[in-house]
């Protein structure tokens, strides 16, 4: 990855950390983005500038904006010359029946979740076209080949993602940039940690157990799917051996979606 730049929206902590730490430990120049705490975005990015030696940029930019989204990329582009490798990973979740969802609740999930990967991809795909290489990877979800309950924005976004990784495939197929789409399972990232401490709570439950439950009754091999697993499959798509691989529908679920 060495002379390359990467942007993976959503990457201050969680899944999102972990892909582009992976790419900096590659030799990637990484931007980190992500809303946290000032102090808390800061820290995460000094530090993996220190642990990597790569350039890191961080940016807050407020996905629900596309000024902000636009000013971003420009960013990446003044202060590190582009970006090669684009990892639309940032996402909200909202819970609810489709009668009870908020109207503000769907339209951050439509801009968070969808739009804001259409605009990166606008605004990155000329380099990218121009350099004759480039990397997009759309973060879906096993929920974008299946549904559950009350959760019909997320569900709705994490589809739609899969349509639009198959449109820039084909619009890009001999141009040097692939994109394709990753769909995970459950991966123990932050929310979904304190979502079992919540779960055990109501139910008197350790965390272990309520975790062992509710992947028995999605996830065959009964473990959460690792970070370090998905960002393996984002370096592979970026190495020379991802070079034929686009518009494909990855799913990294411990068995899920074959059930």
């Amino acid at each position: 990855m060495s002379g390359k730049r990467a942007l993976v929206t959503g990457s201050v902590a969680g899944l999102g950390h972990a892909i582009a730490a992976s790419l900096a430990a590659a030799g990637a120049d990484v931007v980190l983005h992500g809303l946290e705490p000032e102090d808390v975005a800061r820290a995460a990015a000094e530090r993996l500038a220190r642990d990597t030696g790569a350039r890191v940029l961080l940016s807050r930019a407020d996905l629900n904006d596309v000024a902000q989204i636009e000013a971003m990329m420009a960013r990446a582009e003044s202060e590190l010359g582009g970006v090669d490798i684009l990892v639309n990973n940032a996402v909200v979740r909202h819970f609810a029946p489709v009668d009870r969802l908020r109207t503000e609740q769907w339209n951050e999930a439509m801009a968070v979740n969808l739009s804001a990967a259409f605009h990166a991809v606008r605004l990155s795909l000329p380099g990218m076209r121009a350099r004759g290489w480039g990397r997009i990877v759309n973060m879906s979800s096993v929920y974008g080949a299946g549904a559950t309950a009350d959760r019909i924005a997320y569900i709705t976004t994490k589809t739609a993602l899969v349509g639009m990784t198959r449109a820039i495939a084909v619009e890009t197929a001999r141009t040097g940039v692939t994109c394709n789409a990753l769909m995970p399972g459950t991966v123990p990232t932050p929310p979904i940690v304190a979502r079992m401490a919540r779960i055990a709570a109501e139910r008197g439950i350790s965390a272990e157990q309520a975790a062992a439950d509710y992947l028995a009754a999605r996830q065959p091999t009964g473990r959460f799917v690792a970070m370090e697993s998905v960002a393996a499959m984002v370096l592979l798509l970026c190495s020379p051996a991802g070079a034929d691989i686009t518009g494909a529908m990855l799913p990294i679920d411990g068995g899920w979606t074959a059930t």
